[in-house]
């Protein structure tokens, strides 16, 4: 066994951790170890945006996970694609750059949380962007992520806009701006046909750094813990099992579902279930792997009678031939986007003061990225609201490590979820009889004629609904009286001296929107809380 020994050991390279670990080895005076499960990003796919659809299944670079059979959901399992490489889930997702709407730090902080209101969080996604449309009250230019603009506009994309605009949604062209209401297409975290993931970002200039380590391949196995204090991390490289000893913090930023799975193998949790599963009680924290939260979303497709989607451009080799020279040639085109080119944030109820869901437009139709796309014209869309009321849970179900956890959303056990689920699907479905998307409809493929009254609809999407992967929650922060409250204010474990998480897991509530940025935001204020707290 070897032991090496550094003032901050992070522990996950994902969308928080790759930046704690970036910005903490800004200071020479610090020694970073940065640890990660995974093996590098070299692969061509990560870095080129549509490689999304490689990597979706790819289990070098993606933990995929599947929940539990979900009981509110016919016992149905759910696939959760997890990032497993250098930038992690910002390495292999559908690139949307969405932070939330204030009213959702707003009620972090009302929830015991201060210094988490939108106006504390502002200036760390200004901090943390390069964006393609300059610096202003929303937005920064000098930071490392590069924001940019779509790189693939498209008829039947401007045709989808212009009816869901003609349903009551108004237009708009910056979904982080003043407010986020409104239809339009997304920026994304690329730009000039590379992704930029947080690898990208934080690491690849910090690499020349002798103060910061970076080891992939490492599997962090506990976190010990001496007194109330941690002290050291156990990891295992290949076959060989190494400590690294922290002098100052450890920070965890495995995400959702890993986090709280290092914590509970360290002792740190709910003492009945370490018990169950031979794992020593160092501190009882009830709240740990517990309030896991995720949009849930029903899927509509359509046929259409133009050849305006990416379907038939990948129909044929000679046709994906020339999308890789438009590729190559330009930086632009069908490879240079995300998933989803353009979104809706409206209100599912017009009495609402703001927008309460979200609808995800592609530009394609597909059964999953392991069949290919349809052979003929088409395009879907996602739609979900996004406060959904149902928990669910991450639980250990062995000591090991190499062992996936017991993972269960708990999708639509919450009644207000049910009702909302159905008022969403009501409005996709009137955007899809407004002109001028109407007259490009050839067939309804999902969820197809038959399905129009409440009780279809609901039981459509019980039985075909999809997890939008925004997983969060499950080390909440909140004040120590709390009972499910895992971290204070300032990321700190409660009850355990020299350790932080810091990544999604930590968001007390879903925000209104796709979670990467952030993600990378809580990574940047996490490490200016460190170096506040170490000065």
């Amino acid at each position: 066994m070897t032991i090496s020994e550094y003032d901050f050991i992070v522990v996950g390279a994902g969308s928080a951790g790759a930046a704690i670990a970036g910005r903490l080895s800004e200071n020479p005076a610090w020694t970073v170890l940065l640890l990660e499960a995974g093996p590098s990003d070299r692969n061509p796919w990560i870095h080129i945006p549509i490689g999304y659809a490689k990597t979706f299944y790819d289990s070098r670079y993606n933990w995929k996970y599947m929940t539990e059979r979900e009981p509110f959901l016919g016992g149905r399992t759910i696939y959760q694609p997890r990032g497993k490489t250098l930038g992690g889930t910002s390495s292999i997702n559908g690139m949307v750059y969405v932070r939330g709407i204030a009213s959702d730090f707003d009620t972090w902080r009302q929830l015991g949380n201060p210094g988490w209101s939108y106006e504390d969080v502002l200036p760390f996604f200004r901090r943390l962007e390069s964006n393609e449309r300059g610096s202003d009250e929303y937005h920064g230019r000098d930071g490392p992520v590069k924001i940019g603009e779509p790189a693939w506009r498209t008829q039947l994309s401007d045709a989808y806009i212009e009816a869901v605009a003609n349903a009551g949604v108004h237009r708009t062209d910056d979904f982080n701006g003043p407010e986020q209401e409104g239809v339009g297409y997304y920026q994304i975290t690329a730009r000039d046909g590379r992704r930029s993931s947080t690898a990208r970002s934080y690491l690849v200039p910090a690499r020349g750094r002798a103060n910061l380590h970076i080891v992939t391949g490492a599997l962090a196995e506990r976190i010990v813990i001496e007194g109330k204090r941690a002290t050291r991390i156990v990891y295992k490289q290949g076959n060989q099992s190494v400590t690294a000893k922290a002098r100052r913090d450890i920070i965890v930023s495995g995400g959702a579902v890993n986090s709280p799975q290092l914590l509970q193998l360290s002792g740190i949790g709910p003492a009945g279930l370490l018990a169950e599963n031979g794992v020593k009680v160092m501190h009882e924290l009830p709240g740990v792997g517990e309030n896991l939260q995720d949009h849930y979303a029903g899927r509509l497709m359509y046929k259409i009678n133009r050849r305006w989607s990416l379907n038939e451009r990948m129909k044929t080799l000679p046709q994906r031939l020339l999308l890789g020279a438009e590729y190559f040639l330009t930086r632009k085109g069908p490879m240079a986007v995300g998933a989803s080119t353009v979104a809706a944030f409206f209100r599912s109820n017009p009495a609402l003061s703001e927008p309460d869901s979200q609808l995800q437009f592609f530009a394609f139709s597909t059964d999953g990225f392991d069949k290919g796309l349809h052979p003929f014209p088409g395009f879907s869309v996602l739609v979900n609201p996004h406060r959904p009321e149902s928990r669910g849970f991450v639980r250990i179900k062995s000591s090991k490590p190499q062992d996936a956890p017991l993972i269960q959303m708990n999708f639509l056990q919450a009644e207000a979820d049910k009702l909302i689920s159905i008022e969403v699907m009501k409005f996709a479905m009137r955007v899809h009889a407004s002109d001028p998307i109407k007259s490009l409809i050839d067939g309804e493929l999902k969820p197809g004629r038959d399905v129009r009254s409440d009780d279809e609809i609901l039981a459509y999407v019980t039985e075909t609904g999809e997890s939008c992967y925004h997983l969060c929650g499950t080390c909440a922060m909140g004040p120590k009286d709390n009972r499910l409250a895992v971290v204070d204010e300032r990321l700190r474990v409660h009850g355990i001296a020299g350790l932080r998480v810091a990544d999604a897991s930590i968001m007390p509530r879903l925000i209104s929107g796709n979670t990467n940025a952030t993600s990378i935001m809580i990574g940047e204020k996490c490490a200016d809380m460190i170096r506040v707290d170490n000065c």
